[in-house]
């Protein structure tokens, strides 16, 4: 699949709604397509779109439109980036010239971190993303979302979803319930073979994915929402097959972990003999085989391992100065590469370890359940209530280590206070998983002649 796109040049289009902090816009972008609008809400969010632009999206610069109807620009030409509500917005002067529509809807509606009143909820933008398929019938489309969509509770909607995204064109009334409109979209469906196709339906793929088995650094359980134009002859089944083959694995860290000079070891040959140590105690004793690349691990992201660009290793964290705040930005000299202060982990609230993956990075900083912005560092002190005598010490992780969890370049600059930033980490698509959608797409489309 990755090879199809090979040798084939096209200056592919993307529009990006819900952009947030530019996640799935620098995906999109680094798999070859060029923006033509961005659309997000969010003050904080608008202004890291606008400083991050030129080096993470590779347009010269963004510029805001309070158009309503906005027009393609031209290649060269700044992005246009529409800060307001996506429902305002009437899309059919893209019409025809779109190859992506990428977004992730709002999650709060169906995440088991809200009060999940899903399609009850305000704040269900899925109609949105439909209005927006009907105005500019873009050849694909993306769609990322919360791993909640699949809970029990909301299996019929989310089978809803997938029928309005195949036939988008057949409009729900506001008189007639969802629930009816779903059992028409469902007997539609049933009178179509698969070798039936036209430019107002699309083959829907779905993906339940673990980030970490995509090469991000973070445990990050998602859903994926693909779509293709059916007039387009795309061979969706071979695609998602491919998409839905884990191109990383556990087991693969486990291994290149199990010896004292294995690879990982190789590669942070920095670390301590009794990290090393404290490592490979908690592997398992049965580690299987397999063709996967082993699952990145925070330390790596920390060193600059895997990330989506290039990276040094971030300079490390002083615990002496986690309340010096100033005195830290000018010793380390990167930016919102800042500890903090206050950290805690108990029962039910540990810490990420170096070793694995990150866990989950959430829309939030402190409070946040779980331990999940918090670090445990190779750094120890004695401690006499501890089984071993030493205690490893902890501490926040900072906004770069987290945007590195997240595979965001350096070059991301991000807007607001430190819990803004987080807040738009947290609601983020890791860039190296968007991107693999994005290349997976653009390849399936070169295959096809598009």
């Amino acid at each position: 699949m990755a090879e199809q796109g090979e040798g084939m040049k096209h200056d592919r289009t993307s529009v990006e709604l819900f952009a947030g902090g530019g996640g799935l816009a620098m995906a999109v972008h680094q798999a070859g397509f060029r923006p033509l609008l961005l659309n997000e809400f969010n003050a904080h969010a608008c202004a890291t779109l606008e400083a991050s632009a030129t080096k993470t999206l590779g347009v010269d610069g963004i510029t805001r439109t309070d158009d309503r109807r906005p027009q393609p620009p031209k290649p060269g030409d700044p992005a246009p980036l529409y800060p307001g509500d996506v429902r305002e917005l009437d899309l059919s002067g893209l019409s025809g010239q779109v190859d992506i529509l990428a977004g992730g809807p709002p999650c709060q509606p169906f995440s088991a971190g809200g009060v999940a009143k899903g399609d009850e909820d305000k704040r269900n933008m899925f109609p949105a993303m439909f209005k927006a398929v009907r105005e500019m019938q873009p050849k694909a489309v993306i769609c990322e979302n919360v791993r909640g969509l699949l809970r029990p509770s909301f299996n019929d909607y989310f089978e809803y979803i997938q029928r309005e995204l195949s036939l988008p064109f057949v409009q729900r009334d506001d008189s007639v319930s969802w629930q009816v409109h779903n059992a028409e979209l469902e007997r539609l469906l049933a009178l179509r073979s698969e070798n039936d196709s036209d430019d107002q339906h699309y083959r829907v793929v779905k993906v339940a994915v673990n980030a970490a088995d995509y090469g991000v650094p973070q445990v990050r359980h998602r859903v994926v929402l693909v779509a293709f134009r059916t007039d387009l002859g795309v061979d969706v089944d071979a695609f998602e097959k491919y998409v839905n083959t884990p191109q990383y694995s556990i087991d693969a860290l486990f291994r290149s972990m199990r010896d004292e000079d294995g690879e990982y070891w190789t590669r942070h040959s920095y670390v301590e003999e009794h990290v090393k140590q404290r490592v490979r105690s908690s592997l398992p004793a049965k580690i299987d085989d397999d063709d996967c690349a082993p699952w990145r691990t925070l330390r790596d992201a920390v060193r600059g391992f895997g990330t989506s660009s290039p990276s040094l290793a971030l300079p490390p964290i002083d615990h002496d100065v986690l309340d010096r705040k100033t005195e830290q930005a000018a010793h380390l000299g990167i930016t919102d590469h800042i500890g903090w202060p206050g950290a805690r982990i108990y029962k039910g609230h540990t810490p990420n370890e170096l070793d694995r993956p990150a866990k989950t990075v959430k829309a939030g900083v402190h409070g946040v359940p779980g331990g999940e912005s918090v670090m445990l560092t190779d750094e120890r002190i004695r401690d006499s209530n501890e089984p071993s005598g030493w205690r490893y010490l902890h501490r926040y992780m900072s906004v770069r280590e987290t945007a590195r969890a997240m595979t965001f370049p350096d070059e991301w600059q991000g807007s607001g206070r430190r819990g803004e930033k987080m807040r738009q980490l947290g609601n983020a698509v890791p860039v190296t998983l968007g991107e693999f959608f994005a290349k997976a797409v653009a390849d399936a489309l070169s295959s096809v002649g598009h």
